[in-house]
């Protein structure tokens, strides 16, 4: 059964990818634990982007509207998808989402997954890379307890960096963790409330975004 529906959600994921490339939208997963600061992340990335770059937002959760109604108070689309008993969102979700945006405009689409560091991994949403969330709340050894997460991620984003000086938490350990898992992964380190590190995580965005225009 589980063979079944994740090869059925690989074909609509594959289906997703084409209609991304075809249209030069590069789409972002973002994954993490709940509370990791995904939500804030955006709020800040597209409040210094959105009027240089055209943006869209898929936000998923189980209930509630929320995260959606903060994303559109920036001035970004945003669409919601409720999952309701569902630890996750489906390459099925994610495309009838899409149909909301005007796509032959768009240049960045953010697709923010249910907070959670196990079910998301194993689901292809069609995107063009998993970006996990950690924030330094949480303990460094996350890597090494949602192993199939991070090997899934192409970027990490350590967050709430503002926070290190008052926690124990090992920032080289963390990194050297996370690499154990994933060699290749990207690592990156930012506050999204005092906005240090954020230029690097921006200029990462614009090379998948020219990428994903070449590759139309």
């Amino acid at each position: 059964m589980e063979t079944d529906i994740l090869a059925k959600n690989d074909h609509l994921a594959h289906a997703n990818r084409a209609l991304f490339r075809r249209k030069g939208v590069f789409a972002l997963n973002l994954v993490s634990s709940p509370g990791s600061g995904k939500t804030t992340i955006l709020e800040r990335t597209l409040g210094e982007l959105a009027a240089t770059i055209n943006c869209g937002v898929i936000e998923g959760d189980q209930q509630t509207d929320n995260d959606a109604v903060r994303i559109a108070a920036t001035g970004v689309p945003a669409v919601q998808v409720n999952t309701g008993a569902g630890c996750h969102l489906d390459a099925h979700m994610v495309r009838h989402a899409a149909e909301n945006f005007d796509l032959d405009h768009l240049e960045l689409l953010f697709i923010e997954n249910v907070g959670n560091l196990v079910c998301p991994a194993a689901f292809d949403l069609g995107e063009h890379h998993k970006v996990v969330v950690l924030s330094v709340t949480e303990g460094e050894d996350k890597p090494l307890k949602y192993p199939q997460m991070f090997r899934a991620a192409g970027l990490l984003l350590i967050n709430k960096t503002d926070l290190l000086p008052h926690l124990d938490f090992d920032l080289e350990k963390c990194r050297e963790m996370a690499r154990r898992v994933n060699p290749h992964i990207t690592i990156l380190e930012v506050s999204a409330r005092t906005g240090d590190g954020m230029n690097a995580w921006h200029s990462w965005l614009a090379a998948g975004i020219a990428a994903a225009r070449a590759a139309e």
